[in-house]
C-alpha cells in the first residue's frame, strides 16, 4: 500500500520507536521522490553533558534516525535500514530545546543505500552532519518491533 505525503508522516509519528519518544521525535515533513525527510527532536537537560551541551552520543541517534528514515521514505516501502556504518562530525555545540534533523537518501539500491543527515539549532544553524550507509531490508509480514504504541 503506497501511503500520500500525510498519511505517511502520520504513520510515522504514530509509530515512533522508543528512542524516538525518548529523544521527543515529530516528523514535520517529508518528500518521497526525493527521499527527504524534517525532523524535530526536544532536546531534555537529560541528555546533556556538564558543559550544558548534548551529548554526542544523542546527536549521533538524531542525526541516525533521520537519515534511516530519509531511505524509508524514499523506498516506499515496509522496509527497515539497519546502519552499517556512520561518521559524524560536529560542527557546534547543541543545546537544550528544540532541534532540527534533515535526512536525505543519496542513493537506495537493492542491497546498500547511501544516506546523510543534518542537525540545526531553532535559528537554521548547523550543529553536525552525518553520513552513512545502510542496508535496506524487508520488513516481515508480522513484525514485533517495539513501538510506542505498546
Amino acid at each position: 500500500m503506497v501511503l500520500n505525503k500525510q498519511e505517511m508522516i502520520e504513520r510515522l509519528n504514530r509509530r515512533l520507536p522508543p528512542t524516538g519518544a525518548l529523544l521527543g521525535m515529530q516528523v514535520l515533513d517529508l518528500d518521497q521522490d526525493e527521499g527527504t525527510i524534517r525532523i524535530s527532536y526536544e532536546a531534555k537537560a537529560e541528555f546533556c553533558n556538564p558543559m550544558g551541551n548534548v551529548q554526542g552520543g544523542f546527536v549521533a541517534a538524531m542525526l541516525d534516525d533521520a537519515a534511516a528514515l530519509a531511505v524509508i521514505v524514499k523506498s516506499r516501502a515496509r522496509i527497515s535500514i539497519p546502519t552499517l556504518e556512520f561518521k559524524v562530525s560536529f560542527l557546534a555545540p547543541a543545546r537544550m530545546g528544540v532541534l532540527f534533523a534533515e535526512g536525505c537518501c543519496l542513493r537506495l539500491g537493492r542491497t546498500i543505500a547511501f544516506m546523510e543527515s543534518t542537525l540545526l539549532d531553532a535559528g537554521g544553524k548547523k550543529l553536525a552532519v552525518m553520513t552513512a550507509t545502510g542496508m535496506p531490508v524487508a520488513a516481515p509480514e508480522n513484525p514485533t518491533f517495539v513501538t510506542r504504541e505498546q
